[in-house]
């Protein structure tokens, strides 16, 4: 008789407890995010096999389980091929952990770690021209405690090309605007880096501060109620902004508004500005400098400006006469 697995709820208990806390140290939202994929991953399996999730056993899940489950995401929940390719991370995250822990299940480790990730389609990079951040920075009403936080967020966003969560995870223990200003952002993988404020963001910040005072470690961006400002509840916010600065500058509806646009306009216009792609690369946060020359490839009126710069004499020259003028044309045409 073939040996059962070792109990699943151990095993994710283990995973989750002993490996991605104490081992990985992982942060928070990476946890919250597993978690998350494994909530709905046990129920879509229970609900397939018509059972009750506590009765789920490890050999239950299959490769044609996760299979499915990713099908399941793009399909029936209408997630991206990015959101389908995170689950199977956290997927395959556990089944490697269990492949090392118990040599019984390697065969159904290695069917679950065979699924391969999904390529998606590399669309172009969208960022928002000078005009259009001005439109959307104007519409906060600065008069009221929600609107003057919204520009000072809009404001720090652009600044720094901070990533939302990093944003709303400033304290002012993390600020200092004292010249020359500047914030402690931690990002991805609890990387830690330094980025400057322009006097009229330190300006604005300061401002907020004196209006909601904020002990050291309270987080600066908060809801009418005290509590912690979500990245769901800012985006419902920018939403009515970009309609209302639509009005103004009709290109705003050509583009998809979120808070991620300021960090792809901070690098382009820096690269448009002439800073060096590894300052650029430190400003941003990022892992490897090829992610930051995404940004060089996406300014057009860089390309155009070193379009120009090429030598008159090399360029193509005028068209012959007789592609120019229309009527030699009519001419031959009528030979």
């Amino acid at each position: 008789m073939k040996p059962a697995l070792p109990v699943l709820a151990g095993l994710l208990h283990a995973f989750f407890h002993e490996w991605l806390v104490e081992q990985r140290n992982a942060s928070h939202r990476t946890v919250l995010a597993y978690r998350d994929t494994w909530r709905l991953f046990l129920r879509f399996v229970a609900e397939r096999q018509k059972r009750k999730v506590a009765t789920l056993r490890t050999e239950d899940l299959t490769g044609v389980e996760v299979l499915a489950f990713l099908q399941h995401i793009e399909r029936d929940r209408r997630g991206s091929i990015g959101t389908r390719n995170c689950r199977l991370a956290a997927i395959r995250s556990f089944f490697s952990f269990v492949a090392d822990r118990e040599p019984r299940a390697a065969k159904l480790c290695a069917e679950v770690l065979h699924v391969p990730f999904k390529r998606a389609p590399k669309r172009a990079m969208s960022y928002l021209e000078s005009a259009e951040v001005a439109a959307i920075l104007s519409q906060p009403d600065q008069s009221t405690a929600e609107g003057q936080r919204d520009h000072t967020l809009l404001s720090v966003l652009y600044n720094t090309g901070a990533r939302i969560q990093e944003a709303l995870d400033l304290r002012p223990q993390d600020i200092h605007l004292k010249s020359p200003a500047h914030v402690r952002l931690v990002g991805k993988g609890r990387k830690e880096r330094i980025s400057p404020l322009w006097p009229e963001t330190a300006e604005v910040v300061a401002a907020l501060l004196r209006r909601s005072p904020r002990r050291a470690e309270e987080p600066v961006f908060v809801n009418r109620y005290g509590e912690p400002l979500t990245a769901s509840g800012f985006r419902f916010r920018l939403r009515q902004y970009v309609m209302a600065a639509t009005q103004h500058v009709p290109t705003l509806s050509r583009k998809r508004i979120t808070p991620h646009i300021f960090r792809h306009t901070t690098a382009v216009h820096l690269v448009a500005a002439g800073v060096d792609v590894t300052v650029i690369r430190s400003w941003m946060g990022h892992a490897q400098l090829d992610t930051t020359n995404h940004y060089a490839q996406a300014d057009l009126e860089t390309k155009r400006k070193a379009l120009e710069q090429v030598d008159a004499k090399l360029r193509p020259g005028k068209p012959p006469k007789w592609k120019r003028d229309a009527d030699l044309l009519a001419w031959l045409d009528s030979l």
